[in-house]
């Protein structure tokens, strides 16, 4: 089996990087991270939809460290060189509302490039019980072939 075009080291770095440049609300060295087509996807109703595009990625990041005083923290990683995928564990805090977000994102690389193309962001919190499907906003789970239906049988 021939190695990974990406590595672990390679795809850690970048992930670094990009957590770097949210903390220091410095959109050139997030926007370096991303694909220019990367999509951030969120859960539904958050920040209007998902984030489309390197540079909408790193204005969004750098509003919310400029009014929340955001910062992040990466509390646990998993990479996955075969595939170019890496889970990530993190700490969002706004220090200006004294709240934190605990969550998970799920990272998929562009191989070729060694950026990130695509960012599902998952939060730790309880279920909305006025929604019957918690998924994220905007993501095809059909088009990616996701099930759509519980395979369980009554």
């Amino acid at each position: 089996m021939p190695a990974p075009v990406l590595t672990a080291e390679a795809m850690e770095a970048v992930i670094r990087r990009y957590y770097e440049g949210c903390n220091e609300a410095d959109e050139a060295k997030m926007i370096g991270c991303f694909t220019a087509d990367a999509v951030h996807y969120f859960p539904p109703g958050m920040y209007n939809g998902p984030f489309r595009g390197a540079t909408t990625i790193a204005a969004r990041w750098r509003s919310a460290v400029e009014t929340l005083g955001s910062w992040w923290t990466i509390d646990a990683m998993v990479l996955d060189e075969r595939r170019a995928e890496a889970a990530i564990e993190w700490s969002h805090w706004k220090t200006r509302q004294q709240t934190v977000l605990r969550g998970a994102e799920w990272v998929v690389f562009d191989p070729d490039e060694g950026l990130i193309r695509e960012i599902r962001a998952y939060y730790a919190s309880p279920q909305a019980p006025e929604l019957q499907q918690l998924e994220l906003g905007g993501f095809d789970y059909p088009g990616r072939g996701y099930p759509l239906a519980s395979p369980r049988k009554e």
